[in-house]
């Protein structure tokens, strides 16, 4: 199975395959962008999915540093955003989710010695429990005293969609639940370290819904996903997007590209429900502010996805097989110059 980095990594390698200079495109007018990292196991081989071995997290730092990319929390590089201020060049954050031990244990170390900020999701009632699976409440304190903050990641990493036995009112009460018990926790245990300038939280599974992502706004909180992407202006407060880090996917080409990915600027995207309907492969309309030139589109097996355009500025797409659950996703690239690539992705959501 080929992945979208794997095809991207190949056109730019390829002989066959050459853009001309007008065939690039220049399509950033905004103060800056950023790319966002997450991760969840560092060194823990039992979970290949869902862990990056040392090797590959000690390459990932050291391109980082050895490139001059400036690291900051995830926090400043919103409330940046939100001051309309220009985020210097080549900015990243580095993200994890669910609060497990070798956070502290392996990544911390490195992260440490490194003077390299990062952000921590914590889904609270793990930590309560005290497994040797995940980080502590005291070992949090420590790490908040090298870099680290921490956010919201729900109080048991529940589904926050409404199920369908669910009223409106019984489905609002859980999931306000699960979001402000957590967060009351992480005040009660870290206080100033917990972020609320602003409020984020990092949806459960990266998976949510048109409600969830309203209740969340409504709850003052920005929203975190797991869909990979660029961060900008033009973002989604409720769905920000995050590039996964991961063993399958965290070689060193890989990393490289999508640290230096730019946001494909999007003017709408129909539907922006990310569950999926009747129609499966769900159709996507697009609408970008400028013309577009060399664009690609992907499921995340690296099927290409049709094609069509319905104006200078307008696409439709749609997979030529049907989607797999529990999540998949359409994305599109364009070239950009310095063999870098324009990127935005739309989430799906099978059930």
């Amino acid at each position: 199975m080929r992945t979208i980095v794997n095809i991207l990594i190949y056109i730019l390698l390829s002989n066959s395959v050459v853009f001309a200079a007008d065939e690039h495109n220049n399509l950033n007018e905004n103060p800056g962008s950023a790319v966002v990292l997450t991760y969840h196991r560092f060194g823990d081989a039992r979970y290949p999915s869902t862990n990056i071995t040392l090797e590959q997290f000690e390459q990932h730092l050291k391109y980082l540093s050895d490139n001059n990319f400036t690291l900051w929390p995830l926090s400043k590089i919103l409330n940046y955003i939100a001051e309309a201020k220009k985020l210097p060049k080549k900015t990243v954050a580095i993200t994890m989710d669910d609060a497990y031990h070798t956070i502290y244990t392996n990544a911390y170390p490195r992260l440490k010695a490194k003077k390299i900020p990062f952000t921590v999701f914590v889904n609270t009632r793990a930590i309560d429990t005290k497994s040797k699976n995940y980080t502590s409440w005291e070992e949090m304190r420590e790490m908040s005293l090298n870099g680290a903050e921490f956010a919201n990641h729900s109080l048991t990493h529940a589904y926050l969609a409404r199920e369908k036995s669910e009223t409106k009112e019984s489905w609002k009460r859980r999931a306000k639940g699960e979001i402000e018990g957590a967060q009351t926790r992480l005040q009660q245990e870290l206080g100033d370290s917990t972020n609320t300038q602003p409020k984020l939280f990092s949806y459960p599974f990266g998976e949510y819904s048109q409600e969830v992502a309203d209740l969340l706004k409504e709850l003052e909180y920005v929203g975190v996903t797991q869909t990979s992407g660029v961060v900008d202006a033009r973002s989604d407060l409720r769905a920000l997007p995050r590039f996964p880090m991961a063993e399958a996917f965290g070689d060193e080409k890989g990393f490289i590209l999508k640290v230096n990915t730019l946001p494909l600027a999007v003017e709408s995207a129909s539907p922006k429900e990310p569950l999926v309907g009747s129609q499966n492969p769900p159709i996507l309309e697009i609408k970008f502010p400028h013309a577009v030139k060399n664009l690609g589109c992907y499921k995340a097996d690296g099927e290409r996805v049709e094609i069509q355009w319905l104006s200078q500025t307008k696409v439709q797409i749609q997979a030529k097989t049907s989607l797999k659950g529990p999540r998949d996703r359409y994305t599109c690239t364009a070239p950009a110059k310095d063999t870098k690539w324009y990127w935005y992705s739309h989430l799906w959501i099978i059930k």
